[in-house]
């Protein structure tokens, strides 16, 4: 994972994420920078007496990478190592290092609660994950029981952070369906509107509902609304023949880029050319193996990161990210390089130390996110509310010559 390059990268992108930290009802004390790896000798004994005493604060992660939503996991796990390994590089958390381990749970739930058990039995003291909403929402349950605290970067469904010990990076799902709907709208991008969401699943379904909603409210005509299941993800040539014949000149896609693109290929084949527009699930779909990403052209997706974003804090984290792993970070890449910073600015607004319990960690992180104020590459003045969700602005980007550009 070209180690080194990420070490000599730590400082340039440190430098650039900005945390501030408000107490509740007051206003916010001036944000303070991330040290440059190294800078003090206070950061150089902390890191020193660390690797003495072998103390370490554990963060586990759960996420698919592998399986057909790899894509999404190996992001999550390449933005947050990158995140560990500039804040160790820094003097860690509390002078304490990170300790970091991430599981596959092939967008499984049984297979995620597995991980979280393995997780639980290695010393994990706090979970960043898990990456997708159905696995989340089982591995919540498991996480409450023990009071340990959670924060998803990207599962979106509002089950995800039911309980008090779950905070999310992301918008729900209920926010980007009606974020979606406000979007079309609000920029007059369609007349006439049809929907093709996957009902066996919980972040689709959920996105569908509220977007639905939305869109009577903002005036939108919605002319076809069609289903299809996890069994038939591979034809969907009735649902864009409804689409068709009804005259929808844009089809709103809240489902996955696997899906989405074999959509994209078969709206080609029969001559139907809407726009498409679609949220954070479509990021990944020009890395879909075997997809003309030429299809992709104009698709349009809500999501709080663009990579091609000129502010300093993007290029550095984008800069490091290639230079460490060959390619290109997704908004998902940035959710979890995001996550492990706000755990960092919680837990030191908590004094989080490595001797405290599981439970104890999660008592006094509880408050502190409601505390913290994090510029983000995800979003600036990011704060959280008491039922776990995100303050943040949504944007969206659309796919220009092969890349995401972002939309005004």
């Amino acid at each position: 994972m070209k180690k080194f390059n990420k070490i000599m990268s730590a400082a340039l992108v440190a430098s650039m994420v900005m945390v501030s930290m408000a107490g509740c009802g007051s206003s916010a004390e001036t944000a303070t920078e991330a040290p440059a790896a190294g800078t003090t000798a206070a950061t150089e004994a902390a890191a020193e007496t660390t690797a003495a005493d072998g103390a370490t604060i554990k963060i586990g992660g759960i996420g698919p990478i592998t399986g057909p939503a790899a894509d999404y996991g190996i992001a999550v796990q390449n933005g947050s190592q990158l995140a560990v390994d500039e804040i160790n590089a820094n003097g860690g958390i509390n002078g304490v290092q990170i300790e970091y381990n991430f599981q596959d749970d092939v967008h499984d739930a049984t297979t995620s609660v597995n991980a979280y058990n393995s997780l639980k039995d290695w010393g994990m003291q706090m979970l960043m994950g898990t990456v997708t909403s159905g696995p989340c929402q089982a591995v919540v349950e498991k996480t409450q029981e023990d009071n340990m605290f959670q924060l998803t970067p990207s599962g979106s469904s509002v089950e995800c952070i039911k309980y008090d010990n779950a905070f999310r990076v992301c918008f729900s799902d209920p926010n980007q369906g009606i974020a979606s709907a406000d979007y079309i709208a609000d920029n007059k991008l369609a007349e006439k509107v049809a929907i093709i969401y996957n009902s066996s699943d919980v972040y689709s379904s959920g996105i569908t509902e509220k977007f639905t909603a939305e869109a009577g409210v903002k005036g939108l005509e919605i002319v076809s609304s069609e289903a299809f299941t996890a069994d038939s993800a591979t034809d969907f040539s009735v649902q864009l023949q409804k689409a068709q014949a009804a005259g929808a000149d844009l089809v709103f896609l809240p489902i996955y880029y696997t899906e989405a693109s074999i959509i994209l290929t078969q709206a080609n084949t029969m001559g139907y050319a809407p726009a498409f527009f679609g949220c954070d699930g479509l990021d990944g779909i020009l890395g879909v193996e075997n997809f003309d990403t030429a299809l992709a052209e104009g698709v349009m997706l809500l999501t709080p990161f663009a990579a091609d974003a000129k502010d300093d804090a993007t290029v550095a984290f984008v800069t490091a990210y290639e230079e460490a792993y060959g390619k290109t970070p997704s908004q998902f890449a940035a959710d979890a390089y995001d996550a492990i910073y706000i755990i960092k600015a919680a837990a030191e607004k908590a004094g989080v130390t490595a001797d405290m319990s599981v439970s104890d960690i999660c008592e006094a992180m509880k408050p502190a996110m409601l505390e913290v104020s994090v510029d983000g590459l995800t979003g600036a003045g990011m704060t959280w509310s008491a039922d776990g969700e995100p303050s943040k602005a949504p944007k969206a980007v659309k796919i220009t010559d092969g890349a995401y550009a972002a939309m005004e």
